[in-house]
Formats: structure tokens, sequence, C-alpha cells
């Protein structure tokens, strides 16, 4: 089964920049991450660029390009200027729009699509003429696959966070998981693929999955790294594959 998690390396990079040092290494942990079985990597390179630098982007593309074809790049981040350059210049597998005001520790909203519908036509346009995939980032909330659908958009992501804050098999966990399930299957029906990311950890990926096992893409970057603090990159892939019943 071809797996679906793409494992975000943000968290790498701050570490690295808190030193004027090469270590730990972005391209290195993201090939063992990639070795192990990841499905591709996913990075958002702010403005400031406090963890993933540009050159982080050109190096990630050239080394999944040499020496992991079939591997996914995808770049995350709000559409202004500096990012669409970028993403043009990179050509990346997949393109993330998210709502994110630059100084925003993390993603943690969906779009308004009615306030933002003229940018997002313009910049999904303006990303698949260049035959990028294009993914729009939307709250757990069954209404907004079909505006995502109406602006171009090729996927959602949907923001599990309010699910991945939950302790598992609670009252309130299971409300939540509900919301992404139901926003999965209304993009199914609108025809967009579906992925989803956010505080997806190994203890609650079983029970989405069972729900919406169409999911094409788990995004994951904090909740990964956590992990993989305690079990190595490599294991932290497999212990996520497990709980996607992928292997």
């Amino acid at each position: 089964m071809k797996t679906r998690l793409s494992v975000n390396v943000n968290a790498v990079a701050m570490l690295r920049n808190r030193r004027d040092l090469p270590w730990p290494s972005v391209t290195g942990l993201s090939a063992i991450a990639l070795e192990a079985g990841a499905k591709g990597i996913t990075v958002h390179p702010r403005p400031d660029q406090r963890h993933i630098r540009r050159q982080d982007v050109r190096d990630l593309v050239a080394m999944i390009r040499k020496d992991f074809a079939g591997k996914e790049l995808c770049l995350e981040g709000y559409p202004d200027k500096g990012f669409l350059a970028l993403c043009q210049e990179a050509k990346p597998d997949q393109v993330l729009f998210v709502p994110d005001a630059p100084a925003q520790t993390t993603s943690d909203h969906g779009w308004d699509f009615e306030v933002n519908e003229v940018l997002l036509r313009d910049v999904i346009a303006l990303m698949k003429r260049s035959g990028i995939r294009v993914s729009v980032f939307v709250d757990p909330d069954p209404t907004q696959p079909a505006k995502a659908a109406a602006v171009g958009a090729d996927r959602i992501e949907i923001f599990t966070g309010p699910y991945g804050a939950c302790q598992v098999d609670t009252k309130e966990a299971k409300k939540h998981l509900a919301d992404v399930v139901a926003t999965a299957h209304a993009a199914k029906a609108a025809g967009l693929g579906v992925n989803a990311g956010h505080d997806l950890t190994p203890e609650n990926l079983p029970a989405l999955m069972k729900e919406a096992g169409f999911i094409e893409e788990v995004s994951i970057g904090h909740g990964f790294t956590a992990d993989a603090l305690i079990h190595g990159f490599a294991e932290s892939v497999r212990r996520f594959q497990r709980a996607m019943g992928e292997i």
C-alpha cells in the first residue's frame, strides 16, 4: 500500500537555527524519513526564515529529484509574492496555501473563502499553470470543501488540531473526529483529494483512518518530531505507518 505520511521537518530546522551550525541536517533527516518509507517531505518556509530557509527548499528539491524518484515535496505557506516566487522556482509536487499571518507559530485556522476568493483563484491558477498540485487549508467544517472546489483547488488539508488536542476516546475527541470525517466526506463528494494535518499521533490516527480511509496524505511535524525524539526518525515513520494500517 502506498504510504500517506508526509513528514514536516520545520522543527528540525528550528533546532538547527539555534546555533550557526549545519546540524541537525534538514536534508539528512529528511532522507532518513524517505528511506524508511515516508511519502514525502513538507516544509513551511516563513518570510523571516526562522526555521526553514529558502536554501533548505533548494537543497530538498535537489536531493529528492536526485535520490528519491517518486517521493514528493510539499511547500506550505501564505501566498505572498516571495512564497509564490519560491514555488515557481522550486516547482514542488504540491503547494499548500494557508492563511497565516507572518508571526504565527503554526497554521491554526482555515481560509475564509468569501473574503479571499479572488486571491485564491488567482494564486491557485498560477500554480496549476506551473503543473503544481494545489491544496488549501480548511477548518473541520463540511461546508468548506465546496468553497475550496469553487476557487480551483485540487485538494483540501483539514485542520485536525482540535481533534489532536483531545485525549483519545473522550467525548470531546469523538465530536471533533466527527467534524473531520464529515469534512473529508464532503470533500470527496466535491471531487477533491483529502489531506489532513496537525497534532496527529500514532494514538489518534487509527480512529481517523477507520472513518476516513480514503485520506490521501497526512502531514505531521510537531507530533512526528516529538515521537522521533524517543524512537528515532526511521522508527517513527514505521510507527505512523502502523497507526494508519499500512504496515
